[in-house]
């Protein structure tokens, strides 16, 4: 466990991933743009040791030069079912937002349907 959590298990990490599942952001600013409000410095570096550890990639960006793309990898979308089981294990004891609320509450209706069906979009992508 501990070996995985070096790699995925800071709050910073856990955040990009689940923006690049759940938040439909693919690129630094859109980063920059969570509410939760991580420093440059420190996206950078977690974007950076996510890349090196396989769980994102980055490509050009069809628009601008200046931009990159990040999208998760096989590696990185495996780690879809324990986002799931943390929202769960969330909405249990705290308040979430009404939409996240409708998607567990669906995601728990059929855990594995859920996750198949968000696997294939992401792999559309």
């Amino acid at each position: 466990m501990s070996c995985s959590l070096d790699i995925f298990g800071d709050k910073w990490s856990l955040l990009i991933i689940r923006d690049l599942i759940f938040g439909n952001k693919c690129t630094y600013n859109d980063f920059l743009k969570s509410a939760e409000g991580v420093a440059t410095n420190i996206l950078a570096t977690r974007l950076k040791d996510l890349e090196e550890n396989g769980i994102i990639e980055k490509s050009a960006h069809p628009d601008s030069k200046a931009k990159k793309l990040y999208r998760l990898t096989p590696k990185g979308m495996d780690l879809l079912p324990i986002l799931m089981e943390v929202y769960v294990w969330s909405e249990k004891y705290y308040e979430v937002p009404a939409d996240l609320k409708a998607t567990i509450k669906e995601a728990k209706k059929d855990k594995d349907k859920f996750i198949k069906q968000v696997m294939k979009e992401l792999k559309s992508k």
